[in-house]
């Protein structure tokens, strides 16, 4: 099994930065991917982006597309989310998750079997 623990969340105001930790522990050399996540209050979970760990191809979410950078440290089995020009509109509880199975899409909340218990991210107006 993989386990996951997200760090890194806070209240910040618009404009600001953060940056978002996710630490794997176990069967680390089963990832195939991993991908940050967030869910709002009534809405449902959407990908943020993601990362295939051995060839480091990415995926971003339009809605993050040249603010948010996602970055890995194999050696520490660490996954990492930079979140720069934050907007009131990414309130939300970030996940980190792990897709197990081998190839396949990384982009979709379904892809992903394992996930962290999330830290809430706060932009204020």
């Amino acid at each position: 099994q993989v386990e996951l623990v997200e760090s890194g969340g806070g209240s910040v105001q618009a404009g600001g930065s953060l940056t978002l930790s996710c630490v794997a522990s176990g069967y680390t050399y089963s990832r195939y991917c991993m991908g940050w996540f967030r869910q709002a209050p009534g809405k449902e979970r959407e990908a943020v982006a993601s990362i295939v760990i051995r060839a480091g191809y990415t995926y971003y979410a339009d809605s993050v597309k040249g603010r948010f950078t996602i970055s890995q440290d194999n050696a520490k089995n660490t996954l990492t989310l930079k979140m720069d020009n934050l907007k009131p509109e990414d309130t939300a509880m970030y996940y980190c998750a792990a897709r197990l199975q081998f190839g396949g899409s990384c982009s979709r909340v379904g892809d992903f079997g394992r996930w962290g218990q999330g830290t809430q991210v706060t932009v204020s107006s």
